[in-house]
């Protein structure tokens, strides 16, 4: 069986995802800061391939020992889904610096640092899926989330330039894009503001978790095989 490390699990998309690779055969190491109903309940219906760790991104000097242990205890990792991220809006002149550097450090340095240190034994086994999630606001652009934006921008450059370093040894890198989606960082917009969303989508509709979890399956699968530093969108066609 397989191991796919899925950050940010246990609400929202990060659960979506987790619960689709399970439902493919995976074994899932589901990774948050504590551990929530949804995804222990999920854990309960799979219990052979549902696992949860504990860990808070903001201790990034952590990471190379957790990274570590996680290939030790459940075995070298097919596939690693960069999912974790904080969502922190405000407009940059007033965004307090603090989190700024938080955002940047969870957001980017600590999936570059997770990355690092489990394609190593992706390398050992010459194949490996590695999956950054985005967000259309990386390309499009959002009032009030300026940093947030830098930050999944950078994800996208980062795949793009690692599918190349890592290709020759059979790992694909790839981006999922989301775009607006009713999950737990969205739930601040409402009435209008969500209404003008769904009317700029051709399907007249927000995309769901699940949509965007059926992505990542696809890219973690074999039929992925020549797809590599990429970035797929799903987004009910608002950018097109």
């Amino acid at each position: 069986m397989k191991t796919i490390v899925v950050t940010g699990a246990t609400r929202g998309l990060g659960l979506a995802i987790a619960k689709r690779c399970a439902e493919e055969g995976y074994k899932v190491v589901g990774i948050g800061r504590e551990l929530s109903s949804e995804l222990q309940s999920l854990s309960a219906e799979h219990p052979q391939q549902i696992f949860f760790e504990a860990y808070d991104f903001e201790y990034t000097a952590g990471i190379h020992a957790f990274a570590t242990r996680l290939a030790k205890e459940y075995g070298r990792p097919w596939g690693l889904v960069n999912n974790a991220a904080l969502g922190h809006d405000g407009v940059l002149a007033t965004l307090h610096e603090r989190d700024i550097a938080e955002l940047i450090k969870v957001n980017i340095e600590a999936p570059i640092l997770l990355t690092k240190y489990l394609i190593r034994p992706m390398l050992i086994n010459r194949g490996g899926r590695i999956v950054n999630i985005s967000s259309i606001i990386a390309s499009t652009g959002f009032n009030g989330l300026s940093v947030y934006a830098a930050t999944k921008a950078a994800l996208s450059g980062f795949t793009r330039s690692l599918a190349r370093e890592v290709g020759k040894a059979g790992i694909t890198v790839n981006t999922v894009a989301p775009g607006y989606m009713e999950t737990d960082m969205t739930s601040g917009l409402q009435g209008e503001k969500l209404q003008s969303i769904r009317r700029r989508s051709p399907l007249g509709q927000l995309a769901r978790p699940d949509d965007v979890a059926n992505a990542v399956s696809f890219l973690l699968g074999e039929q992925a095989l020549s797809v590599t530093g990429s970035t797929m969108t799903i987004d009910a066609g608002s950018t097109a």
